[in-house]
């Protein structure tokens, strides 16, 4: 997968309540749902004079300076470094085919595919630090889309998000209710998720998680989930 793919990806299955041009950058307009959807990027060519006008334009949003860098964007994480921003939350993006994932049912009665989030998902995922902000996200994407209950015995175990775009669905938001972790509720709503994407014609099923989760990223790589990119972040 490109990088222009996973970002184009990323954007519109978990989009900003708004963008703004400031000169050569792309100011995205989060209201408080996550860095991704609150991070300024280049979207012409740029000199070092340029980066206090994107800068401001997020403290005129009411958020803290963040710029998110990808491969291409070796010039710019330079530059930033030398104004002190510091390295901040390496992201790795996942992927495995829809056929392979999903071949295997989940467990019956272990997960749910549903949309709007009944009111015991919206519960999970705010224990977990996904509040309103972020399901107001999952409400602005536009194109198809779920959220996943998963069930463990007879308890509501954990929850995710999964949109799609073109032949590419992306999981976000999955939580699990500590208690009841390594019970394979993360494994089942993984399968549901890749079931649901292939069912509406998505042949991939791809996500995100930070570079430090090792236990997530064992669990993708045990379900041969392969790294197709990664980004990260400078903040000031």
């Amino acid at each position: 997968m490109t990088p222009a793919r996973l970002a184009a990806l990323a954007e519109a299955t978990w989009p900003p309540a708004a963008t703004h041009r400031a000169g050569p950058w792309l100011i995205r307009e989060g209201q408080g749902g996550g860095q991704r959807v609150s991070a300024a990027s280049p979207a012409a060519d740029w000199t070092d004079a340029d980066i206090p006008a994107a800068e401001a334009a997020m403290r005129a949003l009411g958020q803290h300076p963040l710029f998110v860098i990808h491969p291409a964007d070796a010039a710019l994480d330079a530059a930033l470094a030398a104004r002190g921003y510091a390295l901040h939350d390496a992201v790795v993006a996942y992927a495995a085919p829809t056929a392979g994932l999903g071949a295997e049912e989940p467990s019956f009665l272990s997960t749910f595919p549903h949309w709007p989030p009944l009111s015991v998902t919206r519960q999970i995922w705010a224990k977990g630090g996904i509040g309103p902000a972020r399901v107001a996200v999952m409400d602005r994407v536009t194109g198809p889309k779920t959220a996943i209950l998963g069930r463990t015995g007879d308890r509501a175990a954990g929850a995710a998000f999964v949109a799609l775009q073109g032949n590419i669905a992306m999981l976000h938001a999955l939580e699990t209710v500590p208690a009841l972790r390594r019970q394979r509720c993360a494994h089942n709503i993984l399968r549901a998720a890749a079931r649901w994407a292939r069912d509406h014609g998505a042949d991939t099923l791809a996500l995100l998680v930070t570079e430090r989760n090792a236990a997530a990223r064992a669990l993708y790589a045990s379900l041969q989930m392969q790294v197709v990119g990664q980004y990260h972040y400078r903040k000031q």
